[in-house]
Order: structure tokens, then C-alpha cells, then sequence
């Protein structure tokens, strides 16, 4: 079975919709952490410079959504997003290097609104991950007729 133009348009449409949200996802990431920078390089440097690499690896991830949806982009988008989840929730429980000041701090505005971004990412990305995997396996189902 071939499919039509209607649906192919409509698949187009919901992929840029998903590139388009990751990328303004991507870039929250990337601003949230920007802001809390400064702050993060005087109390625990090497959190800083792993908050560079985030910022980064989040604005070249989008950088490559912005063209095309590409399964690496889309897995390193979840990479990104769940290692920033997993260091914050580490920070507020057992406390990192440094960082013992941040344990029990859940209530921190940016902490909160970065939580919320970065979820949100690993769900559109695993979302299109499988999508894309699912037409690749529809791709190489012979048809029978």
C-alpha cells in the first residue's frame, strides 16, 4: 500500500510541528542554564563548564532539527535533556561536588521551569524516535498483492 499525498503532507506537517518544539525546547535548555551560569562558575567551576557543554550540545542539536529530523538529533536531544534531569535530581538528593548547599533546594524557580522543559523534551523526543523507527520498519515490510 502506498501512501498518499494527503498523508505524506500531514506527516511533514507533524514532523516540522515536533522539529519546531524541540528546537524552542532545546534552546530553553540552553538559556535556563545560561542564566544560572554565572552563579555556578564562582561556587563549583566544573559545574560550569558541564553547563557549557549542555548549552552547546543542546544548540547544536537544534541546529541540526532545524533541518532535518535526523534519529541521532532526536536521541541526542534525549541524552541531553535526561542528564540534565538526572544531575539536578542527584543535586538535590545525595549533592554533587560543591554543590551540598543545593540539597533539599526544590522549590528554585529555574530548577522547576528546567525540569519542566527538559521532560518535555525526552518525551517528544522518544515520541518521535519511535515514530521514526516504526517507518523505517513500514518502509521494509514488503506489500502483499
Amino acid at each position: 500500500m502506498h501512501q498518499t499525498s494527503d498523508q505524506g503532507v500531514a506527516a511533514a506537517v507533524r514532523d516540522g510541528i515536533a522539529r519546531t518544539l524541540a528546537v524552542v525546547g532545546l534552546a530553553a535548555v540552553a538559556l535556563i542554564h545560561l542564566l544560572d551560569a554565572p552563579g555556578t562558575f564562582q561556587s563549583a567551576p566544573y559545574k560550569g563548564w558541564l553547563y557549557v557543554a549542555l548549552i552547546v550540545g543542546c544548540l547544536a542539536t537544534a541546529a541540526v532539527l532545524v533541518r532535518r529530523s535526523d534519529p541521532r538529533a532526536w536521541a541526542a536531544a534525549v541524552l541531553l535533556a535526561a542528564g540534565a534531569i538526572f544531575a539536578y535530581l542527584l543535586s538535590r538528593t545525595v549533592g554533587l561536588p560543591q554543590g551540598a548547599d543545593d540539597i533539599g533546594n526544590w522549590n528554585e524557580p529555574l530548577g522547576i521551569s528546567s525540569l519542566f522543559v527538559e521532560g518535555s523534551l525526552v518525551a517528544l523526543a522518544v515520541a518521535m524516535l519511535g515514530s521514526l523507527s516504526a517507518s523505517q520498519n513500514r518502509a521494509f515490510v514488503p506489500s502483499h498483492g
